[in-house]
């Protein structure tokens, strides 16, 4: 049977829950780690109230100091380097429990993003290039996840050193406290607008980071058509502007950046100047000692650190939010096609029915009014045109495009009413354009099998590519069926990707095979070895074999012929040759074209001859 080849692994945190009940807003993903982030809360707020005591034992210990009570500090000066070894694995363990959380988010999110991918149908890919999904995938992700790990770290932090350090420095003189807390409605004033300009600089930068890997990626995939055409030049000057792009945003961001830094340190400074000159003020009037002094200037670095980083952590979670939002828009994305209503998941013998079927691109009307059967362990061969709606027909069988309710009958059942994975795993679809993975020919061939480097796999896709008529082929190339085929199949010929995927189409075994031309890239030869295994496939299932090849069509039971998306003429090879229709003109010119073609090589062998 077919089905999703989601990876499912078990992560550090258990069992993985399905892809489709991972929840994927930052809320929900929040709530979900919660436990993790109450454990890193914890341990943090043990590590805060460690800096708390260190500030207050470290107090008494220099007064006693100074006041030459020696063996009293010496002993407070013991436990204080015990507190700070223990305050320093308790701080260790409190980044791993929340660093986690935000890495195990980070995992859920990406298979719900998988998943959700799987799911959206064609109106989706047309307004989102796949370099503009790559940069969501990876870039965005990364800053989601720095958002749910550190930024979550950071804030709590925050919120406990001020608990703390405030806790210190009242006890010790609240005059002073105010003093040094004279600079942060300033302070708060310049990160809110920080705050905007990062979050819609981020966003900017992130588009333009899209742009640029769509401009590698389909100048890579398209490579041989830039040198065949020499425009490697107008590739790369195309490049430039998106890069310069990127660039741009890229150094405006770090611009704003860079200066939130040293502005916000500034604004701080003046606070720990302003601290030195009236703390040293009250000394010099008894109303603060030495130890007291230095226990608040401790205390009040602990809280320097966290007001200096708040600049970075409210720019990090702008870029948090700014990511997410790109995120969201696959995430909320509607697919085209749904399961159905009903949850039947078993097959009967694959009988097919197509019942006043009709289909529109917007204004534009594809099919119309098709109607025909094909019995179970039948054979259909479709012909027009090109243009007459032959593919299309064929991708709406197995509804990879959304299928009109009420027009394709699967056993009797419309297959709108009925699962995906029921409807595809009976109608197997082989489509023209054929595609492979990077990765074997094996594997691609075993693509819908459990555990394609099994014994019993390779022997099965051994057998399958015998039967598409490119075992010898595979068996001549170094690696054999170890061999990688580079990206959407480069190292192989036209010929040899389309066998291929013919070969993964007769592994998966379905009910119905859709076979859409699966001979418009094989010499005759090659095509009389691949009609003769589709003749042996009919033995073990229905085929709808789309064609524009007379020879092909005439070993179907039955030949339905399409003209500007009508069904114009149906019924046998022969039947439909006496007709003197459509189907017999195409018999002819192709009958035409074979002799003119042998005619040609017997001019050809002739030259040679003499020659």
């Amino acid at each position: 049977m077919l089905r999703a080849r989601l990876p499912i692994m078990a992560s550090s945190h258990g069992a993985s829950p399905p892809a489709e009940t991972i929840p994927v807003t930052l809320t929900a993903q929040f709530l979900r780690q919660a436990p993790r982030y109450g454990v890193g809360l914890l341990l943090l707020a043990a590590y805060q109230y460690a800096q708390y005591w260190f500030d207050t034992r470290l107090m008494t210990a220099i007064n006693d100091a100074m006041a030459e009570r020696y063996a009293e500090a010496t002993r407070i000066g013991g436990y204080l380097v015990l507190v700070a070894l223990g305050a320093f694995g308790v701080r260790v363990m409190s980044r791993v429990a929340l660093f986690n959380g935000g890495r195990i988010a980070e995992y859920e999110l990406r298979r719900a993003l998988l998943y959700r991918l799987h799911k959206l149908g064609p109106s989706f890919y047309r307004r989102m290039s796949s370099g503009e999904i790559m940069s969501r995938v990876t870039n965005d992700l990364a800053q989601v996840r720095l958002l749910l790990g550190f930024g979550v770290l950071n804030v709590i932090n925050t919120l406990f050193a001020l608990i703390s350090a405030l806790s210190v420095t009242l006890s010790i003189s609240w005059k002073l406290t105010l003093a040094s807390l004279s600079m942060l409605p300033v302070l708060m004033l310049v990160t809110q607008r920080f705050s905007r300009l990062i979050y819609t600089r981020t966003r900017d930068n992130q588009d333009a980071i899209g742009k640029m890997s769509e401009s590698v990626q389909s100048s890579i995939a398209g490579v041989r058509v830039v040198r065949s055409f020499a425009l490697e030049d107008a590739e790369l000057e195309r490049f430039e502007k998106t890069n310069q792009l990127y660039l741009d945003k890229s150094l405006a961001l770090a611009r704003l950046r860079g200066s939130m830094g040293p502005i916000m340190q500034a604004i701080v400074s003046v606070g720990i100047l302003i601290v030195f000159w009236y703390g040293g003020h009250l000394m010099l009037h008894d109303e603060l000692s030495a130890g007291g002094f230095l226990a608040f200037y401790r205390a009040l670095a602990r809280l320097t650190w966290p007001l200096i980083a708040l600049g970075f952590l409210v720019g990090l979670v702008q870029r948090g939010r700014a990511s997410y939002a790109r995120l969201e828009e696959i995430y909320q994305a509607e697919p085209d096609i749904v399961d159905g209503p009903k949850s039947s998941t078993v097959v009967g013998r694959g009988a097919l029915e197509v019942r006043g079927l009709s289909f529109a691109h917007g204004d534009q009307k594809v099919l119309d009014d098709v109607s025909f059967e094909v019995p179970a362990g039948g054979s259909l061969a479709i012909v027009g045109r090109t243009g007459s709606g032959k593919s299309t027909l064929a991708v709406l069988l197995p509804r990879l495009m959304p299928t009109p309710a009420g027009a394709v009958f699967l056993d009797g059942e419309d297959i709108c009413d009925l699962p995906l994975e029921t409807v595809r795993s009976a109608v197997g679809y082989a489509q023209q354009t054929a595609f492979l993975f990077s990765t074997t020919i094996g594997r691609n061939i075993g693509y819908v099998l459990d555990e394609p480097d099994s014994e019993p796999s390779l022997k099965t896709i051994r057998e399958a590519a015998r039967e598409a008529h490119v075992l010898d082929e595979v068996m001549a190339l170094p690696d054999r069926f170890d061999t990688i085929v580079g990206e959407r199949g480069v190292q192989l010929s036209g010929g040899q990707k389309q066998r291929t995927a013919l070969a993964r189409a007769f592994v998966a075994q379905p009910k119905i095979m859709v076979l859409d031309d699966p001979l418009s890239a094989v010499d005759a030869r090659t095509e009389r070895a691949i009609l003769d295994a589709i003749d042996r496939q009919r033995a073990q299932r229905g085929v709808i074999l789309i064609t524009h090849r007379v020879a092909a069509a005439a070993r179907c039971d039955r030949v339905l012929v399409l003209d500007e998306g009508r069904v114009v003429e149906q019924g046998s090879h022969d039947e439909l040759i006496a007709k003197g229709g459509i189907y017999a003109v195409f018999a002819e010119e192709q009958r035409i074209e074979q002799e003119l073609a042998k005619l040609g090589e017997r001019d050809l062998n002739e030259i040679a001859q003499s020659a």
